[in-house]
């Protein structure tokens, strides 16, 4: 027995010796392992979330209880893409130059630096939301009554300490993965699925919805500590401290400015349809979150997975110049996924029912339920493919520092969203509201690639 275990570990030890000579034979490798590596964690996360989902569906439905939770989370949800999500492409690339450049503890004067700045945002940011409540809540559950709308502000308030705890874990989570560390940035995100799960079924028949509020704040608050902890054991200082406005602070802020504002008119797309959607029948608001699980679930996996690996490996490579290698990787990678996400995606659309049936049907949610949401998810899915791909040139206009192009890239989408929402929800209802998402995605991948190609030529044309 001691000698079938010493050959087992021994085996073992084989094939991890094996996987990591040979992620670090050339750059495409490198990027696909982190692929493996974020994707295949990120499925067990995604499904955790699936399992929390089912749990929610089993206790709310499509009831006015969930309708008022997801109103509630839209405006913290939009804040925390919009200041740590924005922070994380400007920051990583000038971070990973200064390091390569200028050493560690530049580096890290750097991180200080702009975690002071950060923190600062994120707390003024919390009171402005508080404030401002009373005006915004209204115009978004316009079709609420008073009591669902009294409701929505509770929940709100609950639940906007996750502004900042998920804006700083976010950070943290981002520079794991610069110090390709991706394994334990990918499955932190598990803590609020697991913890939702367990306050919505121990205490959801006495807190009703506001158990699902109280799961993302604690969830949030276990994230941000197991971040912390992670970076700490790399030697990363997590103290804010302010070291003075440095040439390399000037160019993330630089970069993080023109990138707020290109978040902020994407996620405004989010705002659209989730205020729209409340404009319709009861339980709109539900059935287009339900209908984007799936979608979410692809997206989780696939767009992280390539986002999350991409972002480091094209920051090197533009800090020395590699602009050949850049292009083929680009192209190789764009192609592979198309090939890959293309039959999935047809797929799943044509099977939208029954997946919706089996992942949902039971409990509150009934089976007139599962034919709208499954119209709704067939109507998300069509975006699936190009938004993967997109992601490529996202991350490859981030590590070129030009985030000015998501600005007006963003400003265009949004107009061509509220256009179509409008005109595609009076014709169509709810799921109308997923086809004009799904039409704003196409357009928005035609156009990044366009500008990625050119901005490669540029590059290549300019500096050799």
């Amino acid at each position: 027995m001691v000698g079938y275990f010493g050959i087992m570990k021994s085996t073992v030890q084989g094939g991890l010796d094996w996987w990591d000579a040979w992620q670090k034979r050339s750059v495409n490798a490198s990027i696909f392992a982190a692929m493996v590596t974020v994707g295949g964690i990120t499925m067990c996360v995604k499904l955790a979330a699936v399992v929390k989902d089912v749990v929610i569906a089993m206790q709310f439905g499509t009831s006015d209880a969930l309708d008022a939770f997801l109103i509630a989370f839209v405006l913290p949800a939009f804040a925390i893409n919009l200041i740590g999500g924005s922070l994380n492409a400007a920051l990583i690339p000038t971070y990973i130059q200064v390091q390569e450049q200028e050493g560690t503890q530049a580096a890290q004067h750097l991180l200080s630096s702009v975690m002071v700045w950060t923190i600062g945002v994120l707390v003024a940011l919390s009171v402005v939301l508080a404030l401002t409540s009373p005006y915004l809540l209204p115009l978004m559950g316009s079709g609420f009554t008073d009591d669902k709308l009294a409701l929505v502000q509770s929940l709100y308030y609950m639940m906007l300490p996750t502004l900042i705890l998920s804006g700083i874990a976010t950070i943290w989570s981002s520079l794991l993965n610069a110090c390709d560390r991706f394994a334990l940035a990918a499955i932190v995100p598990v803590a609020t699925s697991l913890v939702t799960v367990l306050i919505v079924v121990g205490m959801a028949e006495q807190w009703d919805s506001y158990t699902i509020a109280l799961g993302m704040v604690v969830g949030a608050l276990v994230e941000t500590a197991v971040l912390g902890w992670g970076l700490s054991r790399e030697g990363v200082s997590l103290v804010p401290q302010w070291h003075g406005a440095s040439p390399a602070v000037k160019q993330v802020l630089g970069q993080y400015v023109p990138m707020v504002a290109g978040a902020f008119l994407m996620g405004g797309v989010n705002l659209v349809s989730q205020s729209m959607a409340a404009m319709l029948s009861p339980g709109s608001v539900a059935a287009l979150s339900y209908g984007s699980k799936v979608t979410n679930l692809m997206l989780g996996i696939g767009a992280l997975a390539v986002s999350t690996a991409v972002l480091p490996h094209f920051s090197r490579m533009v800090a020395v110049r590699d602009w050949r290698g850049l292009r083929h990787t680009l192209l190789t990678y764009s192609r592979w996924l198309l090939i890959g996400t293309l039959p999935v995606t047809v797929a799943l659309i044509y099977y939208s029912e029954p997946v919706v049936a089996l992942v949902f049907q039971r409990g509150a949610f009934s089976a007139a339920d599962t034919h709208l949401v499954g119209q709704v998810q067939a109507m998300y899915l069509l975006q699936v493919p190009l938004y993967v791909v997109s992601m490529l040139f996202v991350r490859l206009i981030s590590a070129l520092k030009a985030n000015h192009v998501f600005m007006w890239g963003n400003a265009i989408n949004l107009s061509i969203c509220i256009l179509l929402t409008y005109v595609l929800m009076q014709r169509f209802g709810v799921f109308g509201i997923a086809l004009a998402s799904s039409l704003m995605y196409l357009i928005s991948g035609v156009f990044l690639l366009c500008v990625s190609l050119q901005l490669l030529k540029k590059q290549t044309v300019e500096r050799g």
